[in-house]
């Protein structure tokens, strides 16, 4: 190389030939991005958290679907016993499973890019239909004790579900009227925000709560008999607390997708550079 650069003109010509022939040295050398690698890394592994989500949370549903079918007699909507058993199926579906998939909007890649209100009205309206199984699910259990003459709201399990559901409730108002709508400052929406942010990981904290403790209330009312008591661990038992366990892990899993830094929307300061990772990839 230096026998070559020695043998070109020189004075003023060396010179300028030596700079051309560097610079396009530096420009055929590969670059390497340590921030870089380190969003392709989150991106993947944000994907593959996603595709077991969506596994664990269709299992919570079906297992609920199934225990109600096999071992309750299934659904009806006439107030007996069969209406209650929509209960525990729209709760997980709504509270549980919709509630976490609107909550993760925000932490897909492709919200990283382009204008925020698409990605807001998704949220808002994903929220809204979980909201609306919800209540159909509480109208499923307050319709079943009117007809039964069973006293609502005494249990701590519906002591749990009823706060979650109102806080859901001033959750998603508050969400929809601050964040929204277009007439709240950045001030009061910057201050906002972590309330928010907080009020939305707890209200699936005391929704995974509710389940739990409402699969537990149910094994007690309905293994009293001696045969199939609950502390013998019939079938029906062992398949209810897998069941739970499933909702739990769901849950974990989503807390910690909404709580990991390297998922979340990036600041504006990093805005350009996972942009243009983005699309780089496609």
């Amino acid at each position: 190389m230096d026998t070559i650069l020695h043998a070109l003109p020189s004075a003023g010509g060396g010179c300028k030939a030596r700079k051309l022939f560097r610079s396009r040295s530096q420009q055929a050398e590969p670059t390497f991005s340590p921030k870089g690698c380190l969003v392709r890394m989150a991106v993947g592994w944000f994907y593959l958290s996603v595709l077991a989500l969506c596994s664990l949370g269709s299992m919570c549903i079906l297992f609920t679907i199934y225990w109600m079918r096999y071992w309750h007699g299934g659904f009806a909507w006439d107030g007996s016993m069969l209406m209650f058993n929509w209960h525990p199926v729209l709760m997980v579906t709504g509270m549980v499973v919709l509630y976490s998939a609107a909550s993760l909007v925000y932490r897909l890649p492709q919200s990283w890019v382009g204008p925020r209100l698409p990605w807001k009205s998704g949220h808002a309206a994903m929220h809204l239909l979980a909201f609306l199984l919800t209540v159909l699910g509480l109208h499923a259990v307050f319709e079943f004790h009117n007809h039964a003459k069973i006293p609502h709201l005494y249990s701590l399990h519906s002591w749990l579900g009823i706060t979650t559901v109102f806080l859901f409730a001033c959750q998603w108002f508050l969400g929809f009227s601050v964040f929204l709508l277009p007439w709240a400052s950045m001030w009061l929406r910057s201050l906002l925000k972590p309330i928010h942010v907080f009020f939305g990981a707890s209200i699936l904290s005391l929704a995974i709560a509710s389940v739990v403790s409402g699969i537990n209330e149910k094994l007690f009312f309905s293994l009293k008999n001696g045969t199939k008591t609950y502390s013998n661990l019939p079938s029906e038992a062992v398949f209810a607390n897998c069941a739970g366990m499933l909702v739990v892990v769901f849950g974990l899993l989503v807390l910690y997708i909404l709580l990991a830094s390297s998922w979340k929307r990036p600041e504006p300061g990093m805005q350009a550079e996972r942009e243009a990772l983005l699309r780089g990839r496609e």
